[in-house]
């Protein structure tokens, strides 16, 4: 079994990409059996995709990497990288952009979302973005994918393409590729912004309110957590009762997922009570699950040669493992290398 998934190395990490995906890529790290790999790397080459500043794209960088090994990635036992020290990534994305089709990337949601209504003036990169990712996983014959449901579709474009290419350019018995399958982990929380219940906690979002950054220190998170958007009335004793009612959804599930529990378990404690006396509660919590992640992180960003050492190392052996794939894909499209 080999897991591969990447993040973009821009802004903060924040509680969202915490709970809904890192702290799973620390739980798959720590369950796999001997002989499975996990590949985790900052997708520094997606993010030239859309408008950036180089300065802030290094410092987010190494930023990430302190995040993602004080959130618990092991670089001794996983491979932590970036895509821009293993040039196989865009070399592969190249030659899979002969087998990928215009209708499948037509169809691609992410592009119609991020271009907005200004599709001609995006870049050629986030129009090609999905066959990157699927060079990404492709180059590591990657059996498993962590992804979202935001995601499913990237997998599956990139199991097309795999397929495409093994049936055009490959003997049955020895095709190039493996065709990855997704790993959806039914525990993954999906946390919404603190100001909109109905949106995604995002970097991106034009208010620091609206997310709890893994960099927040304990007075900031209680802040945050104090001014979050709710309703007036008091939390119900049963989940039916949360519907229609999004922000606290939200909050009793950010409580659930740091505890561990149910949202059941957290309205049987709670059910009744206003947000006046879960909130306190909720920011105590918060703060006391993050206080060794924060404090993991301010060391970790006080040693950036540390830093850049973990991911050279990473790169250095997820070179080494795309390197009979690269070269595979190059013969089998007859293509003539030194």
């Amino acid at each position: 079994m080999r897991v591969v998934s990447g993040i973009q190395p821009t802004g903060s990490l924040h509680l969202g990409n915490y709970l809904g995906a890192i702290r799973n890529w620390v739980r798959m790290q720590d369950s796999l059996e001997e002989g499975s790999q996990c590949l985790f790397f900052l997708a520094d080459l997606h993010a030239i995709s859309m408008p950036h500043v180089p300065a802030e794209l290094r410092a987010g960088t190494l930023e990430m990497t302190a995040a993602l090994v004080a959130c618990g990635i092991d670089p001794d036992r996983s491979i932590l990288f970036n895509q821009a020290q293993v040039p196989a990534h865009a070399e592969l994305q190249w030659l899979l952009n002969g087998t990928a089709r215009m209708g499948w990337l037509n169809r691609m949601t992410q592009f119609k979302d991020k271009s907005g209504k200004n599709r001609e003036g995006a870049s050629v990169a986030l129009f090609t973005y999905p066959v990157l990712q699927a060079a990404d996983v492709l180059l590591y014959q990657a059996s498993h994918v962590p992804v979202g449901e935001d995601q499913k579709q990237h997998l599956e474009l990139a199991r097309d393409v795999a397929q495409k290419f093994n049936n055009d350019f490959c003997t049955e018995d020895a095709p190039v590729f493996t065709l990855p399958d997704p790993i959806i982990p039914p525990e993954a929380a999906r946390i919404m912004s603190l100001r909109d219940g109905s949106s995604k906690m995002s970097k991106s979002d034009p208010s620091d309110m609206a997310r709890i950054n893994l960099a927040d220190d304990a007075d900031l998170v209680a802040k945050k957590v104090k001014k979050a958007k709710t309703d007036p009335e008091p939390l119900p004793s049963e989940a039916k009762g949360l519907e229609g009612r999004p922000e606290a959804l939200n909050l009793v599930s950010i409580y659930a997922a740091l505890s561990d529990c149910s949202v059941e378990s957290v309205l049987a404690q709670y059910g009744g009570q206003g947000f006046g006396a879960f909130k306190p509660a909720l920011a105590e919590l918060m703060v006391e699950s993050l206080r060794p992640v924060t404090t993991r992180f301010n060391e970790l960003m006080e040693d950036r040669e540390a830093l850049d050492a973990i991911l050279a190392r990473g790169a250095a052996h997820a070179r080494e493992i795309a390197r009979p794939t690269l070269n595979a894909a190059y013969e089998a499209l007859g293509l003539v290398r030194g």
